[in-house]
């Protein structure tokens, strides 16, 4: 794979999400670094670290049960220095509640609710990196 492909950073609670996405976004050309949400949430995984080797143009962020703990550690993520202009893709499998504890107008993500098909994350990922390099955001 060419260096100068994009890399995606897919955060996920399940190991089976994580390395389905991981195959469906490198088969569409991107570089893919992925890790457990719990490993980042305990400090198992140094996110910061993480995001300084890797440099994720976005992420592929999961809010899973408990809905409220995931959303905060997503905001603690997504006001990280090392995450300005990085465009998030946040799945759930309830998008009403999350919608509900996001509150209106959250910008910087789009949300896909689950079941999600495969080409909706890629096309989430490629507009959303395609938007941050012109200089625009995504609601």
């Amino acid at each position: 794979m060419s260096q100068s492909a994009p890399v995606v950073a897919v955060f996920n609670s399940s190991e089976d999400t994580t390395d389905m996405l991981r195959v469906v976004l490198e088969h569409a050309g991107f570089v893919v670094v992925a890790a457990m949400t719990h490993e980042l949430r305990d400090g198992k995984i140094d996110f910061a670290a993480l995001m300084r080797e890797h440099r994720p143009q976005a992420i592929v962020y999961d809010v899973a049960i408990p809905y409220e703990e995931n959303w905060r550690l997503f905001e603690h993520f997504r006001d990280a220095p090392a995450c300005q202009g990085v465009h998030f893709v946040v799945t759930t499998t309830n998008t009403a509640q999350l919608k509900k504890i996001a509150g209106e107008g959250t910008p910087l993500f789009e949300i896909v609710g689950k079941p999600y098909d495969l080409r909706q994350i890629v096309r989430a990922v490629s507009e959303g990196i395609a938007g941050a390099a012109k200089g625009t955001k995504r609601a």
